[in-house]
């Protein structure tokens, strides 16, 4: 009750004064009848208070989103289902689904009384132009009388995640190259006659599958050996992309990182769907989520596609080398680069070094932000292509798809050259 009174809304407050003062009045003019018309009016709100007090509401809410994995631009349906497990209806339900800005506005919803075990299906559909991993929710729910004279806040601490990618485009088939390897070990070798598995070990390397390992011969060593085993050549590709701050321009969805967010998935998307066993590369190091012993046989996009709907700027001036170690040679590479500065030349030709064959799409940082002054730190693709890259330039109204015909025709002229 209590509670119910502190729950008094505007109308619920006039009603009590209104009534208060009524019988206040009548009592000093000596109007009797106008005392029951007080009496009345303020009972209404105490009333109220008392019905909505005794009330023990027992509300569960079960939140669908489907799907969670989305593109950029592609709306998702929420399907919310409350049910009243108590005994007595509900009043009028006020519902409000709490979001985040960039899936538009809080959803809001009226539900007439909701009676035992009665359920009801609301359903709202978001929509986001900006990639990232949003929470919907939680719930807040008012209960209020039918006159809107009590209202009582309830809340459901649940939540549904919901992941927004980078907007993709369809690029066409060219010759990409690349070395073709063995997805057990990084070298070709013949099967063994009756059997695809080796009967030699070797040390473990990261991104191994655990059902590999040789207990007795770790045992033996002292450290995790795992079985050479032959398995269908697999083409193995590395797209690299350059999220440092320094090396971008613009602000919000319209800057160079995220058109070069969006070419990166669209190239990671289209490699994976020629074969490819696909890892993505930061300026930060190797994405743990997509390395190439994680990936199965069935072409499979989400990991690749929720780690770069994540990609953030990156504040610090050089490129992560860590992984370069510890990725051995051959493959193919593709960077997305921005705005590259001097000293990143080393880094570039070891990247280079450690690919059978290496592309690069150069984004015209500078022409993301042309009232500003030039960077001066915009690599060229003619710059990189003398150092032995395939490179082309891409800038803000250029079609992804173009500059990838383009990249294939850079291939097709070195055949022809050598």
């Amino acid at each position: 009750m209590r509670e119910a009174l502190a729950g008094l809304t505007v109308r619920g407050r006039v009603f009590l004064a209104a009534g208060v003062t009524t019988i206040v009045c009548a009592v000093i003019v000596g109007q009797t009848p106008l005392v029951r018309v007080g009496v009345l009016v303020a009972a209404l709100p105490l009333l109220a208070a008392l019905w909505i007090g005794r009330s023990r509401y027992r509300l569960a809410l079960t939140r669908t989103v489907s799907p969670q994995l989305v593109a950029a631009g592609q709306t998702a349906k929420v399907e919310l289902t409350l049910t009243n497990e108590a005994r007595t209806p509900t009043g009028v339900l006020l519902l409000e689904d709490h979001l985040p800005y960039v899936l538009g506005t809080r959803p809001r919803f009226v539900l007439e009384g909701i009676g035992h075990g009665w359920r009801r299906h609301v359903t709202y559909q978001v929509r986001s132009d900006v990639r990232g991993q949003f929470e919907i929710g939680p719930m807040s729910v008012r209960v209020t009388d039918p006159f809107g004279l009590i209202e009582l806040g309830r809340a459901f601490h649940t939540t549904a995640p919901l992941t927004v990618t980078p907007r993709t485009v369809a690029l066409p088939g060219i010759p990409l190259g690349g070395a073709w390897t063995g997805s057990g070990d990084n070298r070709p070798r013949a099967f063994a006659i009756g059997s695809a598995e080796d009967v030699t070990v070797r040390e473990y390397r990261r991104g191994d599958d655990l059902r590999r390992v040789h207990w007795r011969s770790s045992a033996r060593v002292g450290e995790l050996m795992v079985r050479r085993e032959e398995q269908p050549w697999q083409s193995r590709a590395t797209v690299f992309l350059d999220n440092r701050l320094i090396s971008h321009r613009g602000q919000g969805i319209a800057s160079s990182l995220e058109a070069a967010v969006s070419a990166a998935a669209s190239v990671a998307v289209h490699l994976s769907q020629r074969g490819y066993a696909v890892r993505l590369v930061t300026a930060s190091g190797e994405d743990p989520g997509t390395v190439w012993h994680s990936r199965s046989a069935s072409v499979n996009t989400a990991p690749l596609l929720e780690a770069l709907a994540v990609v953030q700027m990156e504040n610090s001036p050089h490129l992560d080398t860590a992984w370069l170690a510890e990725s051995g040679h051959g493959g193919l590479l593709i960077a997305v680069l921005g705005g590259i500065g001097d000293g990143d030349g080393r880094f570039l030709n070891r990247l280079q070094h450690h690919a059978a064959t290496s592309a690069v799409i150069v984004l015209d940082v500078d022409a993301w932000a042309p009232h500003l002054a030039p960077s001066g730190t915009g690599a060229t693709s003619a710059a990189l292509a003398s150092t032995g890259w395939r490179a082309v330039t891409l800038r803000p109204r250029d079609h992804l798809e173009v500059v990838w015909q383009e990249l294939g025709r850079l291939a097709n002229r070195q055949k022809v050259d050598s």
